[in-house]
């Protein structure tokens, strides 16, 4: 079982695990000294081995034609090397082992003929069958949730973002800490007031596990408090977040925006910290733009609950830019599947733009028709080439003008803050003197409207 800092699919062991070799407390202080340290405990040794498992259900089909693509874009993400792929279709789960007896046979001799060191299946398994399936399979078996848990865990970067890992992954693993290690023999008291049968190094394992999650949630709490006071001390600019399905090319498109040097590279989750830069849109003025962490179907819920103070900022914007590989076949599905994250976010109720991307690197000229059909609001880009960026740009201006008020604000001529303000963030367009006071038409961002009657002056806004 995976835990934090440790890459589930560079164990050295071709047996068990690490977590299965390691005592849960010697790895717990190991990884959370490295963690306050800002120094990752590295366990690996060398890339492993993995055979991949994908079952379609009736709840859960397969999405493609290939039912292996995008387990497969994780597994080597995760730095696995794929030697094989066995599939099955089923009505329903087998509850012992997932998948039947004849295909656990079939799966056995696949992993022999390999000498695979992994099993990764593209589904979450039930602690229970991980285990059954291990003991048949004689390797590790991970589950799809285990191994996103662990890329994020080889990406985290910012205290942050290790912190929210560690999180998700002990949450993730905590029920299945029952015969993970050989080491759950009665311990043996001594002293007055210890004699007895003692307890168990399970119990004692998951009260370790129990205290850490305690901490790392405050920890959190406190970190999640500093990025709300972060991000509300920008509400006075116009925020815009970019949000999408993971390798959409959302850092790329940041970088032609807003001319940063935003790491980019054509692999699943390669951004997981958020990033934040000023997009200068001519005749408009700035806007924040910040680039997330990319969704995934089926992610972790731990994992999204971890991670909502990394994504404030998404949650705080004046406007998500929804982006979409529109080269991927599956590109409506990508936008099932981050509509449901977003909505579990809370930030479905945001102004959304879908932009279509990647429109350089389309093959099939009808089926971005057949999207832009589907979403007629979207706007068609290329973050490579800069195509439609011009009619992007337009679009931002447009949604956020949207918020702008025409107004009428009168303050002292006196009020230096007031006028001060006005002059920074409002177009005023006629300014009139009356006695001792000032009297200024102006157009203004709406959700700036009480930041003026805070300096004093009085507004009296359009609807």
């Amino acid at each position: 079982m995976n835990l934090t800092g440790v890459s589930a699919v560079r164990a050295p062991t071709k047996m068990r695990t690490i977590s299965q070799t390691l005592p849960f407390i010697t790895r717990c202080a190991a990884i959370a000294k490295g963690f306050e340290t800002g120094h990752r405990t590295d366990f690996s040794v060398e890339a492993e081995k993995a055979v991949l498992v994908s079952v379609d259900l009736p709840k859960r089909p397969w999405p493609t034609d290939d039912p292996c693509d995008e387990i497969r874009g994780l597994a080597e993400a995760a730095g696995a090397r794929v030697v094989g792929e066995l599939t099955q279709k089923r009505h329903e789960i087998h509850l012992a082992t997932y998948i039947g007896s004849g295909k656990v046979g079939e799966l056995k001799e696949l992993v022999e003929a390999s000498d695979a060191d992994v099993v990764i299946f593209d589904n979450d398994l039930h602690p229970a069958q991980g285990r059954n399936l291990e003991k048949a399979l004689g390797v590790k078996v991970l589950d799809r949730s285990e191994l996103i848990l662990d890329i994020f865990a080889t990406r985290a970067r910012t205290l942050e973002s290790r912190l929210q890992v560690e999180l998700a992954q002990l949450e993730y693993s905590l029920p299945r800490l029952k015969n993970m290690w050989t080491h759950l023999s009665r311990q043996k008291g001594g002293g007055i007031g210890l004699r007895g049968p003692g307890e168990t190094q399970l119990e004692e394992d998951r009260r370790l596990a129990g205290k850490r999650i305690g901490d790392l949630k405050q920890k959190i709490a406190e970190v999640q408090g500093r990025k709300e006071r972060e991000v509300k001390s920008r509400r006075e600019e116009f925020t815009v977040s970019l949000v999408g399905y993971t390798n959409a090319g959302k850092s790329r498109l940041m970088n032609t925006l807003t001319k940063a040097d935003v790491f980019v590279k054509n692999q699943l989750f390669s951004t997981l910290d958020t990033r934040t830069r000023q997009w200068h849109i001519p005749d408009f003025g700035k806007v924040l733009l910040s680039d997330t962490v990319g969704f995934i179907r089926d992610l972790p819920h731990h994992l999204v609950a971890s991670f909502k103070a990394t994504l404030e900022e998404a949650r705080q914007a004046k406007l998500l830019l929804h982006v979409v590989d529109a080269s991927n076949p599956q590109a409506e599905r990508h936008i099932e599947a981050v509509n449901a994250v977003l909505k579990e976010l809370d930030c479905d109720k945001n102004p959304i733009l879908l932009v279509l991307n990647k429109i350089d690197a389309v093959a099939d000229r009808t089926a971005l028709d057949v999207l832009r059909a589907d979403h007629p609001k979207a706007v068609a880009v290329s973050g490579l080439t800069g195509e439609g960026i011009d009619t992007l740009t337009a679009t931002v201006v447009e949604m956020l003008s949207k918020d702008f008020v025409e107004a009428e604000v009168v303050a002292s001529t006196s009020n230096g803050k007031a006028i001060a303000y006005l002059n920074a963030h409002a177009e005023i367009f006629r300014q009139d003197y009356r006695g001792e006071e000032v009297v200024f038409r102006c157009v203004l961002p709406r959700h700036l409207v009480h930041h003026v009657q805070a300096t004093g002056a009085t507004v009296t806004a359009g609807k």
